[in-house]
């Protein structure tokens, strides 16, 4: 196919293959919305008498038996082919002609580029939220299960105060119900219809925004057409903040997991299919999943600077490298949702030491406690203190491995059920229902 810069054939060849990159494959991830996103604009453009109700029965048929095509695995871009885009209109012209050229009037590659993604992103945000959800269930789960067997806790990775098992598993539940506020602001920002924008400054059409916003279930509508083409970038930063702070989670768990399962704690255990061996020494179970999704959500957590730095300083308007952003979002919605169901699975098949604490090594964790209980006798705290500090020092310590906390959030009341109320208080505000029935409605 002609490209309007080319020159040679060789030039042309290396332009076109240097700015397309991986932008046709990628664009294969976005084929079912940009569909979804044709019919929406199709039945507005019906309204207002730029598609005739023969054109657009025809049109409608044939996008909804592509849609089956890419939901059945039958999609590609051929060769040739630019984008996404340019495949759906030339399979609808080439199946019912000049109907199937109609499918663009009032609309711009630059909106048409920018629904897709916000269709794309709302997507797999509610993949990312049910994924969450699912880990999140089941670190409640084992909180429960496990509230009455105590662990070390550390400061400065010093043997510090008794924990649990579950404040622990409940901490990083907790953890990830903050995490899902981050994902709502996304969900927020990305649920609003840049649709009619067109190349950023409008259409002299009379196109009507508001019901394609309806027809698509996004909550608003991107007023200001100049900023519905600002938010690509800002969209994506974003997202990448909230993918980010759900990384961050789990890179952290992931890190307790991995010094847990080591010999020198042998707090949790998993069986051996779900670890690796050494090719030297027998004994190995190493803890490879997590490792490496330790090593992918600490790369997640470098995703907002990458987003910004492709995005700093560009003025207002269409500028080609945001095509790049696909690049940073795509693969970092797959490696999340991959490393959320893998700690979900592991999490499932974990086992935990009832007995850690016998070893004497732990004794000072309840040196604490000892002053406390001191203290609730009528010894002042600082007087308390220092007799416990002899004690330690002339190894005459000799604690209670009894905990008597009560108060909310701490061993004795963990505060699962709040926990899981404020989560369920966040899903409520996704609104995923009202989406999914738009989408219904729009293929019917």
């Amino acid at each position: 196919m002609s490209k309007l810069w080319q020159k040679t054939t060789n030039v042309n060849q290396l332009v076109e293959t240097f700015t397309v990159g991986r932008d046709r494959e990628l664009d294969r991830e976005m084929a079912a919305f940009d569909v979804l996103g044709s019919l929406a604009h199709t039945t507005m453009l019906e309204t207002i008498g730029l598609m005739g109700a023969d054109d657009l029965a025809q049109v409608q048929k044939e996008l909804k038996a592509i849609y089956a095509d890419i939901q059945a695995g039958n999609f590609t871009i051929e060769d040739g082919v630019e984008d996404v885009h340019s495949q759906v209109e030339m399979l609808l012209t080439q199946r019912i002609g000049d109907a199937g050229k109609k499918i663009h009037s009032g609309r711009s590659r630059n909106d048409q580029v920018l629904v897709d993604l916000k269709l794309f992103f709302r997507h797999k945000i509610q993949e990312v939220v049910e994924e969450v959800e699912k880990l999140f269930r089941q670190l409640i789960k084992l909180s429960e299960e496990h509230k009455d067997v105590l662990l070390p806790g550390y400061t400065h990775l010093q043997v510090a105060m008794p924990s649990s098992f579950g404040l622990w598993f409940g901490a990083y539940a907790e953890s990830l119900a903050d995490d899902l506020e981050l994902v709502l602001a996304a969900w927020k920002i990305t649920n609003k219809n840049p649709l009619g924008s067109a190349a950023g400054y409008g259409s002299s059409f009379p196109l009507n925004r508001t019901l394609t916003t309806q027809l698509l279930g996004f909550e608003s509508l991107n007023h200001n057409v100049v900023y519905a083409q600002m938010g690509r970038g800002k969209t994506e930063r974003i997202i990448a903040q909230a993918l980010s702070s759900v990384a961050a989670t789990l890179a952290k768990m992931a890190m307790d997991q991995c010094l847990y399962l080591s010999q020198n704690f042998a707090f949790v255990s998993y069986p051996e299919s779900l670890t690796t061996g050494s090719s030297i020494m027998p004994h190995k179970k190493n803890p490879d999943v997590w490792e490496i999704m330790r090593g992918k959500c600490n790369r997640l957590q470098a995703l907002p600077n990458d987003v910004a730095m492709m995005t700093t300083n560009l003025p207002s308007g269409y500028h080609r490298e945001l095509q790049l952003l696909k690049e940073l979002l795509f693969p970092a919605f797959a490696d999340l949702l991959d490393c959320l169901h893998m700690a979900t699975f592991m999490l499932q098949n974990i086992s935990v030491n009832k007995n850690i604490l016998n070893d004497p090594k732990y004794a000072y964790l309840f040196s604490v406690e000892e002053v406390n209980k001191a203290v609730l006798n009528g010894t002042p705290f600082r007087d308390a203190y220092k007799q416990i500090g002899l004690d330690i020092e002339q190894d005459n310590f000799n604690p209670e491995k009894t905990v008597n906390h009560t108060h909310e959030g701490s061993i004795g009341n963990l505060q699962n059920q709040q926990i899981t109320e404020g989560l369920e208080k966040v899903l409520g505000s996704f609104g995923f229902t009202k989406v999914e029935e738009a989408i219904t409605n729009l293929l019917k």
